[in-house]
This record gives structure tokens, C-alpha cells and sequence, in this order.
């Protein structure tokens, strides 16, 4: 059983949406929001690699005119 989002099946069942169109809406919404979550963490690796390269930059640089 795929993973769906269930206070959204609930609003769209109270909005009478049929049955089948309100676990497929949820169930496509709830995977959005997976997509969004890898998405997310990839950019926070992204931050801590251009962090760690310019701190490394900058220590180079330090390191050669000083």
C-alpha cells in the first residue's frame, strides 16, 4: 500500500471527490513531498561542501601571502 497523505484524503472525501481521485491525489502529494525532502538535504551537502572549500581557500590563500 503506497503512502498517502491522510488529512488530505480526509479534506478531499469532505469535499466529495470520489473516492479513488482523493487516495490518488494524496497519494501523488505525498510523494511530492518525499521528492521535496531529498531535494532539501541534497542542498544542505551542497552548503557544507562550498563551506568547507572556502574556509580551505581562504587557508590557502592566508597561508601563501602572509
Amino acid at each position: 500500500m503506497p503512502i498517502m497523505m491522510e488529512k488530505l484524503y480526509d479534506a478531499l472525501r469532505a469535499g466529495n471527490v470520489p473516492e479513488d481521485k482523493a487516495r490518488a491525489a494524496a497519494v501523488e502529494a505525498a510523494s511530492f513531498e518525499n521528492r521535496i525532502a531529498k531535494i532539501e538535504s541534497d542542498l544542505m551537502l551542497l552548503k557544507w561542501m562550498v563551506g568547507f572549500n572556502l574556509a580551505i581557500s581562504a587557508a590557502i590563500l592566508l597561508k601563501i601571502f602572509l
